[in-house]
């Protein structure tokens, strides 16, 4: 799924949990910030690094056009960067890894920091929304190399459209809600 979209479902979570309890409320923001994490995690360093070998000469214009399925990349450069990106993306969208990091913060602070559910919401919104040709989301890394291969791609229209629908509608009635209690 798109970034924005992990962050905008991360968010609704927080804030649904926050409606339906008056006890310790999920920050909202920091949520959603966990909700994009992982993509953040997995393509900001590599994008920074392909931005310097650009301005550098490391790598042309040339290196960036779309390639036919199956079509490898020439530049060395290109290929460790990719690589790198991937290596990245394993970890992060590990459902392993998110279990280690959430209860070492849990064993940390003395209590679980919901706000990292975002990223566990990201992870699990991934593994229907990749495609074998686009990310498949690795939920088992390092154990496992097995992906979900049979999932639809997010990019498609009839599910940016159901999508945004779905949480403009959740935005609406929170706003609703809330519009309520001040009436």
């Amino acid at each position: 799924m798109d970034i924005f979209s992990h962050g905008l479902w991360a968010a609704a979570a927080a804030k649904g949990v926050n409606k339906s309890q008056n006890k310790r409320r999920v920050n909202v923001w920091a949520t959603a910030m966990w909700g994009i994490f992982p993509d953040l995690f997995a393509f900001v360093i590599p994008f920074a690094w392909m931005i310097v070998a650009f301005i550098s000469g490391d790598i042309s214009g040339g290196d960036f056009h779309v390639r036919p399925a199956g079509e490898e990349l020439t530049n060395p450069n290109m290929v460790v960067v990719s690589q790198f990106s991937h290596a990245l993306y394993n970890m992060s969208h590990s459902l392993f890894i998110f279990a280690i990091v959430f209860l070492g913060v849990w064993l940390y602070f003395r209590q679980a920091r919901l706000e990292l559910l975002g990223w566990l919401l990201h992870i699990v919104i991934d593994i229907p929304t990749h495609t074998a040709a686009f990310f498949p989301t690795p939920i088992f890394w390092p154990f496992f190399d097995w992906k979900f291969l049979y999932g639809f791609s997010w990019g498609q229209p009839w599910f940016l459209i159901l999508n945004y629908s779905l949480l403009a509608c959740l935005y609406l009635y929170f706003w609703k809600g809330k519009k309520k209690l001040y009436s």
